[in-house]
Order: structure tokens, then C-alpha cells, then sequence
């Protein structure tokens, strides 16, 4: 096999080539998901083209095309991941669905009141929120192991938390925050001798690490296709065999059955007792090219590759005095996760995003382990074997950059010196669509939010409490209202993140000294549009800005019943 050379690898996916802000892209975000290389593009494009037909249901030469191709997949997973049977292989949407299939097939059948299902703090959402809802429908009790300082779970602690009430131990094997591989082999070594089942959430481990089913001895591993280059919405749920056969379905429907009648219906076999109606076929198919696309360039060789990149990147943001990373060491894999003392992680987030820098800010799916870390949210990058040294490098220079403007790191996140062209106070909405109409491109929009997030008057801490929270904003929020002689609204409101004051002073140039019947008929749909702002906000700051506009809204209402 020829030395990995990451120029050569980067060309196989198109989207890397793409601009943002009229820059190039670095996609730090491969955590949440990958680039997909153009053989996966074309073999899911192929399947439509060429032979899209439901598999397994009929006759014509293009299902069997379609069923053979997508039992080939399977077959190819079975070896990527070396389970001893065919069968063990279920396909599901993802590993959100594959660790609901466990919790609610396996676990309706199995546990009782009483019984403990033990999960960790550095569990993504996926694997908590289902065992809660088993555990409230079965009367189960939720226990949560420790973490040592290095973030992994404590295997020290680990004998406390076993007994003879232990059914189910669920846990991450490497957490999409903190990015260690958690002592795997001991727990399910402890977990045998107790007979409770391993549920191994894999939606990291898949792309970094060469997985062996057979040698790791789990219960059930899960994992998704859209993490190691392959399409969203196929996933795996590796089982084993005879727990799989003795669990009842999770889902009905076509494929799953083996005979329906209104007197009583018999189950299909392994694995397509679990895969009831259509399946995402193209999406499978375009997985298995995925898998030889990896092959073709050896996990060992991505994974060493990622290594020296991880290194270098922990290395530089080790040398800002300010970057603080959530857990000390280096990961084991390239996710680092880190915040920046003064600096909210939405406002460097967006810093980054208008120079064409993708990376992940807030809670990551884990808000328990926010909590447990006593953080509100952190920056987590995240690489792949396509991104490059130079990229670091672009990357560390710009965080660099915002925390320079930040004066001694005190809320002040500035790109670059800009003045403004009207006072903030005398802007109505108006003036305010004047004022971004002069302004071109994201970049310069987004250092106009930051310099009017500058401009607002704070709340009084006694102010931001549960009653003014806005519920729809991932960074805290708080908005309070008086009226004037006039039976006009006067509005405070504060945030954490500058990014998200910014808007706010956007938002209250509509609604300030407004009366209730004025907020109800004023068009913010078409305010935001003539701004140009929304289809540049992430999903969580655009449904922020709704959910301010809808808590203005709200009030109003209310003071017209």
C-alpha cells in the first residue's frame, strides 16, 4: 500500500474545494459529520440512475440488481467490523436509532422494577434519553459512573457500581466531547460476571479506530455510516446473535413479517426481523462504498495521519494562554474540545465561521457532561484525514486574532477595528435595514452584529433569572419588559454571548416603544429577509432569533387578552 499522502485524498471529496465568505473552507466539524468522497456521491446516484427498486420484494431483474447490491453491503459491514454472523448485521437510521431498538426491544422484554442500567457521564443524548424512557415504562433505575481526570470512565471506581441488580451497561466507547477511549474491555469483563448486557455507542469510534467484534466480546455495538464518510441515514446495530434472536420486534411492518393474517402474525428471521418497511437502499449501497474507499487507503494509515494532526493541532492551541481545554492530555483521537477564558464559545464560533472556519460550539449533544465539567458549553474541533497542517495553522492564526481583540479576554470579541456610520440608540428598524444594505458580504455583517452586541446595555444579574430565560436559545438569554405612558413596550434583554446581543439590538430596532398592536402586525419575516442575516445564522442562533421574536410576541399577546 503506498504512504498516505493527504493531497491526494483531499481530492476525492468535492465539497472541500468549496468557498465561504469568499474563503476557502476548513471543515473542523467531523465530529458532527464527514465530507463524503465522490465515489459515495456516485454509487447513491448510481442506484437511482441505473437500478432503484425495493430490494427483496419482487421479482424483476432491477430488484434483484437492487437486493444483491444491498446484501453485499451487509456482508462487506460483517467483515469492516468482523462479526462472527451474517445476521448480527441490522441495519438502522443511525445510532440514535440502533440504541432505541436496544433499549425498547431488549429492554421491554427484559427489565424489570428495580433493575439498574448504568450509563456514564460522557454520554452523547442519544444513549441517555432512551434508557430514562425504558426506565420509566419498566420502573429500571438509571445509575452513572464516574469519570476519571483524564475524562475516561474511572475503571478504579467501576466495582462500586456493579451488583446482581446490574442488566444494562451503556456506554460511548471514545465521547464526541472529550475524545478518549474509555476502558472497554474491563467494563464488559465486569459486566459478564454480573450477566448484564454491553451496549457500546460507537458513532466516534467508527472512523478512528479498526473494530473487531469478536475479539471486544460486546453485546450490541452501534455506529453511523454518515461519521466515516458514508451517507446520513443508515446506520449499524451489531448484535449478538442469540440475544438477537430471543428480542421481539421493534418496529412493524413490511419485510418483517413472514405471514399476516387477523388471527396472528409470524415474524420474519434475523436480521430482517428488525428492518421493517422500506430501507434507505441507496444510502446502504453507497455505505459499502464508503467502506472500500477506507479499505483502500487502510484505517492504520487514516488513523496515523490523524495522529500527527491531532499532535500538532493540540500543540498549537496548547501555546495560547488562554485556550483551556476541557480535559488535560491530548485526546486519543482528533477531537479537542476547549474554551477561551472571557470569550463566549457562540462568539468565537461565529468569529471563525466569517473567515470559512466550520467548527462546533455549545453543549455537543452532553449537556449532562457540561455538567458535570461545570461548563455552560465548550469549542470542540474536530479533524479528518483530509484536513491539513496548513489548515491548523489558518485556524490558530484567526482564534488568535479574536481572542487579540478581546482586551485582556474581557467580553470584547472584535475581528477588526470598524466605526459605525449612526449611533445604536437612534436606530429603529429602518435605519437598521439601511445600515445593513451598506454592507457586503458575511464578514462584514457579522462584525457589524459583534460591534452593536457592544452597544447593548446589560441587564442586572437580579434580572437574568428563570422567568426572562428564552427558551430556544442554546447560549443563556434573558428578555424583560415595562410600558411607558404611552402603553408602549420598553425592553431589556442581555445574553452571554456578544454574538447573540448583537441580534438582540437588531431585534428590539423592530419592537422597542411599540405597542401591543404594532409588535402583532409588524413583519419580522420580512425585516430579517431585507437584513440578509438569516441564511448566514447557524440553526441554533436562527431559532434564537426566533425564539426572542416570539417571546416579544408572546407578550404582547398576553397584554392584549
Amino acid at each position: 500500500m503506498n504512504k498516505f499522502d493527504v493531497s491526494t485524498f483531499r481530492q476525492h471529496f468535492p465539497l472541500l474545494s468549496n468557498t465561504v465568505n469568499d474563503l476557502p473552507l476548513v471543515y473542523f466539524d467531523n465530529g458532527a459529520t464527514t465530507q463524503k468522497p465522490n465515489v459515495v456521491i456516485d454509487t447513491e446516484a448510481e442506484v437511482y440512475q441505473q437500478y432503484n427498486a425495493n430490494v427483496h420484494r419482487a421479482s424483476h431483474a432491477l430488484s434483484a440488481k437492487a437486493t444483491l447490491a444491498f446484501e453485499q453491503a451487509r456482508a462487506k459491514v460483517q467483515h469492516f467490523i468482523q462479526a462472527k454472523y451474517l445476521e448480527e448485521i441490522i441495519w438502522t437510521p443511525g445510532t440514535t436509532g440502533g440504541i432505541n431498538l436496544i433499549a425498547q426491544s431488549w429492554g421491554q422484554k427484559n427489565l424489570q422494577a428495580g433493575d439498574e442500567i448504568l450509563l456514564s457521564h460522557a454520554e452523547h443524548h442519544a444513549n441517555i434519553v432512551p434508557w430514562q424512557m425504558i426506565a420509566e415504562k419498566t420502573g429500571a433505575i438509571i445509575k452513572v459512573l464516574p469519570l476519571d481526570a483524564s475524562g475516561r470512565i474511572d475503571e478504579n471506581s467501576l466495582a462500586g457500581y456493579f451488583n446482581e441488580k446490574t442488566k444494562v451497561v451503556s456506554f460511548t466507547h471514545i465521547s464526541n466531547v472529550i475524545g478518549k477511549v474509555n476502558p472497554v474491555k474491563k467494563i464488559i469483563t465486569l459486566a459478564k460476571k454480573y450477566k448484564a448486557i454491553t451496549v457500546i455507542d460507537g458513532a466516534q469510534a467508527c472512523a478512528h479506530l479498526a473494530l473487531n467484534m469478536q475479539t471486544l466480546d460486546c453485546d450490541f455495538y452501534v455506529f453511523s455510516a454518515h461519521k466515516m464518510f458514508g451517507p446520513t441515514g443508515v446506520g449499524v446495530l451489531y448484535g449478538r446473535r442469540d440475544l438477537l434472536t430471543a428480542m421481539p420486534p421493534y418496529q412493524g411492518g413490511g419485510e418483517m413479517i413472514k405471514i399476516v393474517s387477523f388471527q396472528g402474525t409470524s415474524f420474519n428471521q434475523l436480521p430482517f426481523k428488525f428492518e421493517a418497511g422500506t430501507p434507505n437502499y441507496a444510502g446502504v449501497i453507497a455505505f459499502s462504498a464508503s467502506i472500500e474507499f477506507i479499505n483502500s487507503f487502510g484505517v492504520a494509515q487514516l488513523a496515523k495521519y490523524e495522529s500527527l494532526l491531532t499532535c500538532y493541532c493540540y500543540e498549537k492551541l496548547s501555546q495560547i494562554k488562554v485556550v483551556k481545554f476541557v480535559i488535560e492530555d491530548k485526546p486519543d483521537i482528533s477531537v479537542l474540545s476547549f474554551t477561551v477564558c472571557g470569550a463566549h464559545n457562540y462568539d468565537i464560533a461565529s468569529g471563525l465561521d466569517a473567515y470559512g472556519i466550520a467548527i462546533r460550539s455549545g453543549h455537543h449533544c452532553a449537556m449532562p457532561l457540561m455538567d458535570y465539567l461545570k461548563l455552560s458549553g465548550c469549542i470542540r474541533v474536530s479533524l479528518a484525514a483530509y484536513n491539513t497542517y496548513a489548515e491548523i495553522d489558518f485556524f490558530i492564526e484567526k482564534l488568535n486574532l479574536l481572542i487579540q481583540g478581546t482586551d485582556d479576554n474581557v467580553d470584547k470579541i472584535i475581528i477588526e477595528p470598524h466605526h459605525s456610520a449612526q449611533p445604536v440608540n437612534s436606530t429603529n428598524h429602518s435605519a437598521m435595514i439601511v445600515r445593513f444594505s451598506l454592507l457586503k458580504g458575511w464578514d462584514s455583517r457579522h462584525r457589524e452584529i459583534m460591534m452593536l452586541g457592544k452597544s447593548l446595555v446589560r441587564m442586572d444579574k437580579s434580572f437574568r433569572n428563570n422567568t426572562t430565560l428564552i427558551v430556544g436559545c442554546e447560549s443563556h438569554a434573558w428578555l424583560m419588559a415595562t410600558k411607558n405612558t404611552q402603553d408602549e413596550f420598553i425592553f431589556s434583554c442581555d445574553s452571554d454571548a456578544k454574538v447573540i446581543r448583537g441580534l438582540m439590538v437588531i431585534i428590539l430596532a423592530a419592537f422597542q416603544q411599540l405597542s401591543s398592536a404594532q409588535i402583532l402586525a409588524f413583519d419580522d419575516q420580512s425585516y430579517f429577509s431585507k437584513l440578509g442575516l438569516l441564511q448566514h445564522l447557524s440553526p441554533s442562533r436562527s431559532n434564537g432569533v426566533k425564539a426572542i421574536v416570539e417571546k416579544i410576541k408572546m407578550m404582547a399577546r398576553q397584554h392584549q387578552s
